[in-house]
């Protein structure tokens, strides 16, 4: 392939690479990250965009992107009315970055830019899915580690995609795999296991994650729980199936529980004294009842989510697009 180098300034009309980068409330290390980015993918010879969107930042998050613009134009902004998640944000990425290969990662620079020509070989050797495996999580607690190690084994076991373990957003797609996804407008996204999911040759490289070095990491408990559940409510039946497979159980149980008791009383007429075995038997299943009929909601909320057809994010404002921010027409 022929090298191609662009000046700083010089736009790309058909960029070979593309780098989408949600960002909230990151001005500590914003420009810091766009520099070494724009640095990594000048040494490759190519032509390259960088796609960041703004996810509803509360700093100067929208002031610096504005300023990175303005010195270079292959960096291309993406401004959200609101806040509307790193689902919706990495969506929109997608939705706009016209590269053939187009890399997702996070702006805190905790996915190092210098692992990015090792994404591009895998890319070049003719796999189109590349996922990133941290051999070393630095800065994390180890509660997170723990949990996050739980969970990707979790899902492993009860769906039928296969996620790699320790991976995060931070990974390379071909073209088409980024044609699927955008293709899939489903309300509760997964990014991770949907990119999984559309197929195509995927192998994976192991990098060391650098540890936060400035700022705070934006996934609170709440958010961990709730981009699992969406996780495991995308991908798996289970839960709703558990609630079948207790019942049968219980029942079975009960019926024992029931002869157990008919034998009993007939040879031993006063065994038996009180309620506090039937009453311990009834909160128990009232509690089982409880907790299934939240399962339940769980996914009658994504039904009802999908139902409304809401969009998945809203665009106040774009730079660097020709058509005003919207994604090509072939594109949702």
């Amino acid at each position: 392939m022929k090298d191609i180098t662009l000046p700083n300034n010089a736009p790309s009309a058909s960029p070979l690479l593309s780098i989408v980068g949600p960002v909230y409330n990151e001005e500590a290390l914003l420009e810091e990250f766009c520099l070494r980015v724009i640095e990594v993918l000048e040494t490759l010879g190519e032509p390259f965009e960088l796609v960041l969107v703004n996810d509803g930042s509360r700093d100067h998050s929208l002031d610096i992107l504005h300023r990175m613009h303005a010195r270079d134009s292959r960096v291309k902004v993406i401004n959200f009315s609101r806040n509307f998640g790193l689902q919706a944000a990495l969506t929109a990425g997608l939705d706009h970055a016209c590269g053939q290969a187009i890399i997702v990662m996070d702006t805190d620079l905790q996915d190092p830019p210098e692992v990015v020509p090792r994404l591009i070989a895998k890319w070049r050797e003719g796999y189109q899915l590349v996922y990133a495996q941290r051999a070393e999580r630095a800065g994390e607690t180890w509660f997170k580690k723990v949990t996050a190690s739980a969970f990707y084994r979790l899902i492993d076991k009860i769906t039928n995609i296969n996620i790699p373990v320790d991976t995060g957003e931070f990974r390379l797609m071909d073209r088409k795999v980024v044609d699927a996804l955008i293709s899939m407008r489903e309300y509760n996204r997964f990014m991770r296991g949907m990119s999984v999911w559309v197929g195509y040759r995927q192998t994976g490289i192991t990098y060391e994650r650098d540890a936060r070095k400035a700022g705070e990491t934006k996934f609170s408990l709440s958010k961990m729980v709730r981009l699992a559940l969406d996780g495991i409510t995308s991908f798996s039946y289970l839960p709703l199936q558990l609630a079948t497979y207790l019942g049968f159980f219980v029942a079975v149980l009960s019926l024992v529980f029931l002869l157990a008791v008919l034998l009993l009383r007939s040879f031993f007429p006063d065994f038996f004294y009180g309620q506090a075995t039937t009453l311990a038997m009834v909160l128990f299943l009232g509690s089982v009842q409880l907790i299934f009929l939240g399962v339940i909601g769980e996914y009658l909320g994504r039904i009802y989510d999908e139902v409304k057809r809401r969009p998945l994010y809203i665009v106040a404002e774009a730079l660097g697009f020709e058509d005003g921010g919207q994604p090509p027409a072939d594109r949702p």
